[in-house]
């Protein structure tokens, strides 16, 4: 079993910076990839920003050269920097880990979500 915890967030100006974290404990050996997402109200949840078993990097076009995926492996944390924020950022965000388990079957677990509101 795989648990994710986030943290950071929170709200501020338009043109201001967040940093996001996400950190997982459990059986964490191989992985299969992870990423951000967000769930704005009355939308679908969307990819923020994925990344692939072979390290490929995909951002939603809305959101490049202001987001950065990063992760400290050695703590089994991934980060979301998330700069010049816009009112249209505003939204539930969650992390997600895939993880082969014991039985090498993939896994996906989800953060419980951080509430990010940008204001103008």
């Amino acid at each position: 079993q795989v648990r994710l915890v986030q943290s950071g967030g929170g709200s501020v100006q338009a043109g201001e910076s967040l940093k996001l974290s996400c950190v997982a404990s459990g059986y964490i050996v191989h992985s299969c990839g992870m990423g951000w997402y967000r769930q704005a109200p009355g939308k679908e949840r969307e990819a923020v920003v994925t990344v692939s078993t072979s390290g490929t990097t995909e951002y939603t076009d809305s959101v490049k050269d202001r987001f950065s995926i990063s992760q400290d492996n050695a703590k089994n944390t991934l980060f979301l920097q998330m700069d010049g924020l816009k009112t249209e950022d505003t939204a539930m965000y969650y992390c997600a880990w895939c993880v082969y388990g014991r039985d090498y079957t993939p896994n996906t677990y989800w953060g419980q979500g951080t509430q990010v509101t940008v204001t103008s």
